[in-house]
């Protein structure tokens, strides 16, 4: 009997995704190439961690780990209703805002209909779009000599493509890979100018990084628009990425569909209570912007210093360009210890992401690259 390839029976969105590729952990590179006392810029982590609050309710909780977790994760939407001023009613908890990303596809996205995005976008949009079968529609992005933003959204280009098949428009903000950001009065207009039938998913993953006066609060805006989804993380400034724990948040009429395909107990219980311990700690958030703005300033004036230039970033990384080919600096500053990460998948081929560290991680970043760009 032949034996049987079992990609023949799954459905074609998913027999033709290629996997999410991510960022090397420590200790295979460590055990890969042969070297200790790595640092990892590769992932967009908090380097201070998680709050010692956050960490003092995990450990609290570890003897009930024999419990399920609260399937509707009262207490964690109870302070998140509190601190957005919407009702319990408006949010989905996801593990990790890609698990909230994945149920609006769920939701809203079906062969015959369009999912729209901007080139250079976050990477889960069009791997959701796929896996349901809807068509991925792609707005150029701003080019990479734009005065102002290059490489950002173009808000326009987005627009002339909305028609009567596009169901979803998805704007990180700021975005990831290239940490670029849109002013919050141009998206509100941009919200104003969309037909109701289109959802617009505001995706503020790195918020917590950003000057709120510049890029606004998308959550503040719910009322206004009905078909607007706003989700965050709290795997970005909050220092809580192994844990894995997101959230959207929609009118009640959205919330409940995605409710519906949300898996119970999708949130685990030391998360759920390290999230509500981490929203009452916002002098650590203050603290983590900080450091953060710093050593933006330390990254983008240390990599000019070697001759790299930066797009403007209002997140906890930088998109660097170089000259080469990213793939192969990349390869360098493994050998080095140093891990970054490479944005080819993305098309951007002579760039590399680097996550703000400490100061001593920034530094030992700029002189590893500095020795291998002039060697």
């Amino acid at each position: 009997m032949r034996e049987l390839d079992y990609s023949e029976l799954a459905v074609s969105g998913v027999r033709e995704l290629k996997p999410y590729t991510p960022g090397k952990p420590i200790d295979e590179l460590e055990r890969e190439y042969g070297v200790s006392d790595s640092i990892k810029l590769a992932s967009n982590e908090n380097p201070l961690g998680a709050s010692p609050d956050a960490l003092a309710a995990v450990r609290s909780a570890l003897d009930d780990v024999w419990l399920y977790p609260d399937a509707n994760g009262f207490h964690l939407k109870s302070a998140l209703a509190e601190l957005h001023g919407v009702s319990t009613d408006c949010i989905t908890l996801g593990n990790g805002s890609n698990d909230v990303l994945v149920f609006l596809a769920q939701v809203f996205l079906q062969p015959g209909l369009e999912s729209l995005f901007s080139q250079y976008c976050f990477a889960v949009y069009p791997i959701a779009t796929q896996m349901v079968g809807a068509e991925a529609v792609v707005a150029p992005a701003l080019p990479e000599d734009h005065s102002a933003m290059p490489l950002g959204h173009d808000l326009r280009a987005l627009y002339e493509r909305v028609g009567p098949d596009t169901r979803m428009v998805w704007i990180a903000n700021p975005n990831n890979p290239t940490g670029t950001w849109l002013d919050g009065r141009r998206i509100q207009d941009f919200l104003a100018s969309l037909p109701g039938h289109v959802i617009c998913v505001v995706d503020e993953a790195y918020t917590e990084y950003a000057e709120s006066d510049t890029i606004g609060d998308a959550s503040k805006w719910l009322e206004r628009f009905p078909n607007l989804v706003v989700t965050r993380t709290f795997s970005k400034a909050y220092g809580l990425a192994g844990l894995r724990v997101g959230y959207a948040l929609s009118n009640p009429g959205i919330a409940d569909l995605l409710n519906r395909v949300r898996p119970a107990f999708n949130v685990n219980s030391l998360a759920l209570v390290a999230a509500r311990a981490a929203l009452g700690d916002q002098d650590f958030i203050r603290r983590s912007r900080e450091i953060n703005n710093a050593g933006l300033v330390h990254l983008t004036e240390g990599l000019a210093e070697i001759g790299v230039s930066v797009v403007p970033s209002a997140a906890n990384f930088v998109l660097a360009r170089f000259d080469r080919d990213g793939a192969e600096l990349n390869e360098k500053l493994l050998r080095k210890g140093v891990i970054v990460r490479p944005v080819g998948n993305y098309g951007l081929q002579n760039y590399l992401r680097i996550t703000v560290g400490t100061e001593s991680q920034n530094q030992r970043l700029l002189k590893a690259l500095g020795e291998i760009l002039q060697s």
